[in-house]
């Protein structure tokens, strides 16, 4: 009888099914706040072997296995409050019968708590904030946010599921605009260190404290230099000793670790090379020791372990949320190669000692033989940690420039992540574009060659421009401090944007003709002068370290080249527009910044290096910004995206996982309620 009910219901599924394959698949799935929550597809699917599945799978698995650090990581009041939050949603439920808030729920539940009310609402949207940063703090802008409902409400929702001695701890934290107002700072005039939130460094500690601990530790005449503090918090004890909690097995976070750990060794069963189940061990042991020594072994190894489509990153690395650069935050992500859209990437690293060799930068600073410089287009299967709900578009790893001059580097540019944004565009019915926008010609080039060479300029960045240039000898990794990751971010546009417009790549037929480069040209100026500001709120300092870029390369050409007219700011019925005149002296204004910045860079410059950032990165035009922040509302656009991972399911027939199956998520306060059920150790 089970088995008839079972055809019976598995034919009535094949209508649907077919039904349901032929409808547009849907990439925007939530709005709030500045947000916009979309999902993305796993093109090519089906196609992959059972054992590259099953190693995405357990790849996948790991990479949300240590949310929690991140969380953690970000701010230390964060977990507590997001269990907080999670203990509310659990015992209340959304204000109707789905998460996004549908008008059909359960009203009040007799205790005084009416979900339908707006206060009620305020909080989910609050929540979903929350979820969406790892904390309390904004993503991006770095700033802490606040609940839209008052703080007795909140009181009362906490109060009312058991969590009422944790208010006079943990309201203030949230309400409070005196009490930990910014995740990160980086004003150099006042001590970073201890005003910043971040959750990696404990005891009052000062920024000359823990300079002063890592420089001791430092030993200038190292070829191969430790990342000193990488994957520690910093303690300073009771009796003013200074020491290190180290992030591994037995140590901070272990729980989470450990369940890292016991994915990435099923994954090992499933390795495509013996050199990828030597990286995964490696991986291993350093999650065991903690030794910064066996992550340089990882690395190493990682950068070349004979794996030709499946592939993971994982780890504590990217150190953009550490106020001195030192400390990195934890993440995950598991892909697979695009076989051909690999094309161009590999069309690009093939030419890497031409690009290195034609670069406009000082002959010292470049290198003879650039080494194993490996680029692919992915698509992931999962975002993890640092790279979930927001995540980059490109990688380029590993981040010691001793490895990379030595072993080379991986560099790779997400497609399937690029395609969403692209679709979930295509679904709004207005745009930046036509809005900043100077002419129809404008809009009409980059609508023509604006992906292809977003795309393209996205490959060069993280194939070429980070694996670019070395250090002169004697200077440490971390000489630019908490100039770094900005610098390096505009050192790799720069390399891209400098490259976009050479001949070089209509010869290889990267580029179609020889106009199209202009497409990001003025993409790029658009963005860096005037639009990326609608991100951040009114008043406010630009922080982040990739908006820094932007807005130092696109300043600083802008003041450069006002003497030759290159950019011009016009304006047209009181809006503001930036106007590229000459195509040809940008890009030579893009070569000498990049001189410069490799200069800096490569002798250690910090002097010069903060000059840079403080006069171009930092300051925001109040008028412009008022300016953009208008316009830009009119829109009704999110200026961020975020996704939900599709769910990886394995499918069993007699007790055995024959398959792994694709579901699409669209709920995404479900999936984060779900993610703090099964993937929270900590």
């Amino acid at each position: 009888m089970l088995t008839i009910f079972a055809a019976a219901m598995a034919a009535g599924c094949k209508g649907e099914k077919e039904a349901e394959s032929q409808k547009p698949f849907t990439y925007i799935v939530d709005e709030f706040a500045d947000l916009q929550i979309l999902r993305y597809q796993i093109p090519d699917w089906d196609s992959l072997s059972f054992e590259n599945k099953a190693f995405l799978y357990f790849t996948s698995e790991a990479a949300k296995c240590g949310r929690d650090i991140v969380f953690d990581q970000m701010g230390k009041y964060n977990l507590r409050i997001r269990k907080v939050i999670e203990k509310i949603i659990d015992t209340y439920g959304y204000p109707g019968n789905d998460s996004k808030g549908n008008a059909t729920g359960r009203g009040s539940d007799g205790k005084g708590i009416d979900i339908q009310s707006s206060d009620y609402k305020e909080f989910i949207v609050y929540a979903k904030r929350v979820f969406f940063s790892n904390g309390i703090y904004h993503h991006y802008a770095e700033d802490k946010f606040y609940p839209a409902c008052p703080p007795a409400f909140f009181r009362s929702l906490m109060e009312a599921t058991g969590q009422g001695e944790l208010c006079e701890e943990l309201l203030p934290v949230i309400y409070e605009t005196s009490i930990l107002p910014m995740r990160r700072c980086n004003d150099s005039k006042v001590d970073m260190v201890a005003n910043s939130a971040v959750n990696f460094y404990e005891g009052n500690l000062t920024q000359k404290e823990v300079n002063d601990f890592y420089d001791k530790m430092e030993d200038p005449n190292d070829p191969h230099p430790i990342s000193y503090g990488l994957n520690s918090k910093l303690v300073k004890n009771e009796d003013g000793t200074i020491t290190e909690k180290v992030w591994k097995v037995g140590g901070l976070y272990s729980k989470s670790i450990e369940k890292i750990i016991e994915n990435l060794d099923k994954a090992k069963e499933y390795a495509e090379t013996d050199g990828q189940k030597k990286t995964i061990e490696l991986l291993v042991k350093y999650y065991t020791t903690g030794d910064l020594r066996d992550w340089d072994a990882y690395n190493i190894q990682w950068v070349d372990d004979g794996a030709k489509v499946v592939d993971f990153t994982n780890g504590f690395i990217e150190d953009y949320d550490d106020p001195l650069g030192r400390k990195a935050t934890w993440e995950g992500i598991a892909n697979f190669k695009d076989l051909g859209a690999s094309r161009r990437t590999e069309a690009i690293s093939s030419q890497a000692q031409w690009f290195e060799d034609n670069s406009p930068v000082d002959k010292r600073f470049k290198k003879e033989n650039v080494k194993g410089v490996s680029a692919k287009v992915i698509n992931v299967t999962a975002l993890g940690g640092a790279c979930y709900p927001s995540t980059p578009i490109g990688i380029n790893l590993p981040n010691a420039n001793w490895i990379r001059k030595e072993f080379g580097s991986k560099s790779v540019t997400i497609n399937n992540i690029t395609e969403a944004y692209d679709k979930a565009a295509d679904e709004s019915p207005k745009s930046i574009l036509t809005e900043f926008a100077w002419d129809q010609a404008e809009i009409d080039m980059c609508k023509k060659y604006g992906v292809m060479t977003d795309n393209l300029h996205t490959d060069l960045h993280e194939c070429l421009g980070h694996a670019s240039g070395q250090l002169l000898p004697n200077v440490q990794e971390n000489a630019l401090k908490e100039f770094n990751s900005a610098l390096e971010e505009a050192r790799a546009d720069l390399f891209a944007l400098y490259y976009l417009a050479d001949p070089k790549l209509v010869e290889m037929g990267l580029l179609p003709d020889a106009d199209a480069y202009k497409a990001e040209y003025m993409t790029y100026i658009r963005n860096g002068l005037f639009t990326q500001f609608t991100r951040i709120e009114l008043g406010k300092k630009n922080t982040e370290a990739h908006m820094q870029n932007r807005k130092l390369v696109a300043e600083w050409v802008y003041e450069k080249g006002a003497k030759d007219n290159v950019i011009e700011k016009k304006t047209r019925d009181g809006k503001t527009y930036f106007v590229i005149n000459d195509f040809e002296k940008l890009r030579g204004l893009f070569g000498e910044l990049l001189a410069e910045i490799q200069r800096i860079k490569s002798e250690g410059d910090y002097k010069a290096g903060k000059n840079l950032i403080e006069t171009y990165a930092v300051d925001i035009d109040p008028t412009l910004h008022k300016e953009v922040l208008k316009r830009y509302a009119a829109l009704n656009l999110k200026p961020y995206k975020g996704f939900v991972n599709p769910d990886i399911v394995p499918v069993e027939k007699n007790g055995k996982v024959v398959d792994y199956k694709v579901v699409y998520v669209d709920d995404y306060l479900k999936q984060m309620m779900e993610y703090g059920k099964k993937y929270s150790f900590e």
